[in-house]
């Protein structure tokens, strides 16, 4: 069975199919009320001129000029000569049940020539009122027997009030607001498209920008326009792309630096198996040289492992951190690694929230480092400082011979060395594994010096152990990283 797709329909769509069909609803509201009021207002108005002609009726009645007529259809001749119904109204006279005569106007229907509706109105004694339907409308009716002196009732008086016609004026008012209102709602149609089209743009853009993304290109951004929620949609959009952007750019580099430092111990690796012969020495030596690539391919897959949990939230474990302590533990585990002269410029007596195996870690890093860039005899110190501006400082500084300035902020990339490759023996990842630890810390990692001997400091946020709030909110940190 062949399943269709449904259509797709577009925000812009919707919103002002939405808003229309809300103010289509107001509208048609309004207009039904209005009708209901001005219909009531119609009704009580055909009431009103119908107690009006039966008031001047009985008022004429009941007049002197009125107490000569001894038969009931003079009376009521003379009636019809005096008053002159007005458009939406007409009169007419029964005697002895039949039409007799009627107004001299032409009414908007001829109910008198109604057989069944005279009929009806013929035997009433008592004044009635009520509705009946005309080829004009409704019409409300009264009918008002006439008795001279003690004679039996034989002739009627029958007041009409065309309702319809009394409310043509009123009809004409709610078309009028009926038509408005489709103008109205015409001219929100065309305002909601331009409003909603400069709304949306950026939404429309964000998608074409979106389409047009692809992991070789991230260059593409956003235009922003305004201060409103989708502006602010659109900036955050573009600093996400930033970030991938980064990211993407990092990872390239990265996977392209990682195979090439792996592929070469493998290439070694290879090309010394294939080549090795059957001599017992010649099996040491290749043996030694396949094992010593490993180690290497071993260490370069751990600072890997190291860089990537980096970036996760449980890469630290926090706790309290005495400083003195930890850098005089990393110089008692540095002394065996070189002849070299050891030293502790200062300590900080703090106790800060931090992971100390990390730390350590970064540290013995750059004393690595150091070690690699000196010989026998050169000085390496270690501190720590809590400055007045309440940073925590950690710092290695050597005797040897310095980084250059070109290499002051590319020594702390993934996979970069030094211009001086003779004593480099890594893959690169050391001094950007004391940048990932860092900034796991909210800090930095920096080279203070330059030139004859270097110094390298890590700066971070100096968070007590005894304030419970600010170890919290590193604990925190690391779950929202």
């Amino acid at each position: 069975m062949v399943r269709l797709s449904r259509p797709v329909v577009s925000a812009r769509v919707r919103i002002i199919g939405w808003m229309l069909g809300v103010l289509a609803l107001a509208v048609v509201t309004v207009v039904f009320l209005t009708w209901q009021v001005l219909s009531a207002r119609s009704d009580a108005a055909a009431d009103t001129e119908l107690t009006h002609e039966a008031n001047k009726f009985r008022a004429f009645a009941g007049s002197s000029s009125a107490a000569a007529f001894d038969r009931p259809e003079a009376l009521l001749d003379l009636w019809l000569q005096n008053n002159l119904p007005d458009n939406s109204e007409a009169f007419f006279t029964i005697v002895d049940g039949q039409p007799y005569h009627r107004s001299q106007n032409s009414p908007p229907a001829r109910l008198d020539t109604d057989a069944a509706f005279v009929r009806r109105l013929a035997g009433a004694t008592d004044p009635q009122y009520g509705w009946v339907d005309s080829t004009a409308g409704k019409v409300r009716y009264g009918v008002i027997p006439v008795r001279i002196g003690t004679q039996p009732v034989r002739a009627q008086l029958v007041v009409l009030e065309f309702r319809d016609v009394l409310a043509q004026p009123l009809v004409a008012a709610t078309r009028a607001l009926a038509i408005i209102g489709a103008i109205t709602l015409a001219m929100a149609a065309g305002a909601c498209w331009l409003v909603t089209g400069r709304v949306l743009a950026p939404i429309r853009q964000l998608r074409t920008t979106a389409d047009q993304i692809s992991e070789s290109d991230l260059r593409r951004r956003i235009d922003v326009v305004g201060n409103d929620d989708v502006a602010q949609l659109a900036r955050t959009f573009n600093t996400m792309l930033d970030r991938l952007e980064v990211a993407f750019v990092a990872q390239r580099e990265f996977v392209d630096n990682a195979g090439h430092e792996l592929r070469t111990p493998i290439t070694v690796i290879r090309g010394h198996l294939e080549l090795m012969g059957d001599d017992p020495r010649d099996r040491a030596e290749t043996t030694a040289l396949v094992i010593d690539e490993l180690a290497r391919m071993n260490r370069i897959v751990d600072d890997l492992l190291v860089l990537a949990k980096s970036e996760r939230p449980d890469f630290l474990e926090p706790e309290e951190v005495n400083l003195t302590e930890l850098v005089m533990e990393v110089v008692a585990k540095a002394r065996p690694l070189a002849d070299r002269t050891w030293r502790i410029d200062e300590t900080a007596d703090a106790t800060i929230i931090a992971d100390g195996q990390r730390l350590t870690q970064a540290l013995m890093q750059l004393v690595s480092n150091a070690v690699r860039h000196t010989v026998t005899g050169d000085r390496i110190a270690l501190g720590s400082r809590v400055d007045h501006v309440g940073r925590v400082l950690l710092w290695v500084a050597d005797t040897g011979p310095g980084v250059s300035d070109e290499d002051r902020e590319r020594i702390f990339e993934r996979f970069a060395r030094g211009n001086d490759q003779v004593r480099t023996e890594g893959a690169g990842l050391g001094l950007a594994i004391v940048r990932s630890i860092a900034r796991a810390h909210g800090g930095d990692v920096r080279l203070a010096s330059g030139g004859r001997g270097a110094r390298f400091e890590l700066e971070l946020p100096h968070r007590p152990a005894t304030d419970d709030d600010l170890a919290d909110e590193l604990i925190a940190e690391e779950v929202d990283r």
